[in-house]
This record gives C-alpha cells, structure tokens and sequence, in this order.
C-alpha cells in the first residue's frame, strides 16, 4: 500500500526536511511525497479505492496505535494508496474536509506546515514499525 504525502509548500533543504526525508526512508513500504505550490498546483488525481486523510486541527487526534490499527485495517482491506494532504496556510474548506475518509489532527496546536510534514514522516514510520512488531514504539 502506498503512503502518499501531498503537501502544499516546498520543504527545501533544511533540518525539517532532514527530519522528513530520515524517517520516509525507514518505511518498508511504497512511499511518495508530492509538494504543490502554496496557491493553485494540481493534487494528483485520485484512484478509486485510494483513502483520503487530511491533517486539520479540527480532526480527530488518534494515538500512535489506533493510527497504526487504521493504518492496518486499510492495507487488510486491498487499500492500495492512503493519501496525506497537508493544506496551504488556510487549511481546508468544508467541501474539502467532506471529501476525506479522515481528517486527522496533531492535537488541539497549529502546527507549521514543515513540521506537520516531518511529525506525519515520523507517525508513518511509527505505525508501519507496530504492524511489523519493530520495537521502535514503547506504548505508555
């Protein structure tokens, strides 16, 4: 299944996108990350079956586990892409957030578009790492 990052903004060179480009390369499985310009761009076109997870303060903040659990369940289910949209500095509109499968938030914070896209990185590593019982996660 593939983990598919679509984030508006460009991370250039820098310690965020060291963070980003360390844990996307310790994933076992497919990974891409597509960046747009802040305005305009297109979000590559979506293929049925594909799962739709916007990062958005006002979604549901899941643990490191229940995350891996969602993750799991959609790979189980012949999911064959879960897209990761990171908005522009706006967000997402309403007709946008009703389009996802799951809005997902980093708690209740506004968090910088860099960093959101380095704590997804590490998250995704985190539950790919509990589905293979890597020992990486240390649950409470």
């Amino acid at each position: 299944m593939l983990l598919h990052i679509v984030a508006r903004g460009r991370i250039g060179r820098g310690p965020e996108a060291e963070l980003v480009d360390r844990y996307m390369k310790r994933i076992g499985w497919p990974t891409r990350i597509t960046e747009l310009p802040d305005t305009g761009g297109r979000v590559p076109p979506r293929d049925p079956g594909t799962v739709l997870v916007m990062l958005d303060e006002k979604g549901e903040q899941l643990g490191s586990m229940a995350f891996a659990e969602k993750l799991g369940r959609w790979r189980d289910d012949g999911r064959r892409e879960v897209r990761f949209l990171i908005g522009a500095a706006d967000g997402f509109d309403e007709a946008q957030r009703r389009e996802a499968d799951l809005l997902f938030a980093f708690g209740k914070a506004t968090w910088p578009h860099l960093l959101a896209r380095a704590m997804l990185a590490e998250q995704l590593w985190r539950a790919t790492s509990i589905l293979a019982g890597h020992p990486y996660h240390r649950e409470g």
